[in-house]
């Protein structure tokens, strides 16, 4: 089964002050975006579509990247789901989601959310027993999350409706997303 990447990464980061697929990982010196990318490559996700937006003419070259522009992204995180499942290429049978601002989540984790996925397989990894990211979509629920996704939530609304595995990644990612920078 193939297991695609899709990383989200168009939002505009008014609480952060610049778009966050731009600023700098604390501590690493790599941009979110190109953080997140190799994240989601080294997690064995082939391809990888990376939705980008407010900003994205300063991005970066993203190599290997199929990379999409969402003229929506002002809409909210839904329209950059949506952009992106449209993208992604029929031989995916299933799909990691990924946040741009999440860089403490580790390929370990990519690969432990995406592993023997199949087209019916709907997962989320889970931190001290909470919800969080990475999300795995089979394509099988993709119509489904797109049509839920609307406004500033991604598959949230769809997740919610349905059964849901969860995979626990405590002890290889840290899940918390950077909604302001750290000094």
């Amino acid at each position: 089964m193939a297991v695609g990447g899709l990383l989200l990464a168009a939002g505009a980061g008014r609480r952060y002050g610049m778009p966050k697929a731009l600023a700098v990982v604390p501590g690493d010196g790599e941009l979110m975006v190109q953080h997140a990318l190799r994240t989601l490559r080294d997690g064995q996700c082939d391809p990888v579509v990376v939705v980008l937006g407010a900003g994205a003419g300063r991005a970066p070259a993203l190599p290997g990247a199929l990379v999409v522009i969402n003229k929506e992204w002002r809409t909210g995180m839904g329209s950059s789901l949506r952009a992106g499942l449209a993208a992604l290429p029929p031989q995916v049978d299933a799909v990691v989601v990924l946040l741009v601002d999440t860089p403490g989540i580790t390929a370990e984790a990519v690969r432990r959310v995406g592993a023997g996925a199949k087209p019916d397989t709907l997962r989320v990894a889970t931190y001290g027993g909470d919800g969080g990211h990475p999300v795995l979509l089979g394509r099988d629920h993709w119509a489904g999350a797109a049509e839920l996704a609307v406004g500033d939530v991604g598959a949230r609304p769809y997740l919610a409706r349905h059964e849901v595995e969860t995979v626990p990644c405590d002890d290889v990612s840290d899940g918390a997303d950077l909604d302001v920078p750290r000094a």
